[in-house]
């Protein structure tokens, strides 16, 4: 019997299969309880090329005294600052790889985000 941490695992491999087949950047997202984590790794899959996430010390002094990682706000914010380090690190467009997560929430939040902030996927 798989837990739910292994079924998410499962669901996101084929993803990736499919991302790896389109040679493109992807950006993966992770979401814990409390913070959420983007990253755009290379169309090989070797190297992280930009990040962000609600762990880093500006970010948390941004959401205020509590420091909440876990809303869609946050979420938002983090998807704005993963488009601008990926522009800035010459990445315009890439595959969206929601790690097994449904397309719902704070997940969403993110995606939409990032497309604002002129990422392509």
């Amino acid at each position: 019997m798989l837990n739910r941490k292994d079924q998410r695992l499962r669901r996101s491999k084929q993803t990736r299969v499919r991302i790896a087949l389109q040679k493109v950047a992807r950006l993966t997202v992770f979401r814990s309880n409390l913070h959420i984590y983007a990253s755009v790794i290379s169309d090989d899959g070797s190297k992280v090329l930009a990040s962000a996430s609600t762990a880093e010390k500006e970010v948390r002094a941004q959401l205020g005294a509590a420091g909440k990682g876990g809303n869609t706000e946050a979420a938002a914010l983090i998807g704005k600052r993963i488009a601008e380090r990926a522009k800035a690190a010459g990445i315009e467009s890439v595959a969206f790889d929601r790690g097994g997560f449904a397309y719902h929430g704070r997940v969403k939040a993110l995606a939409e985000a990032a497309r604002e902030a002129g990422l392509q996927f």
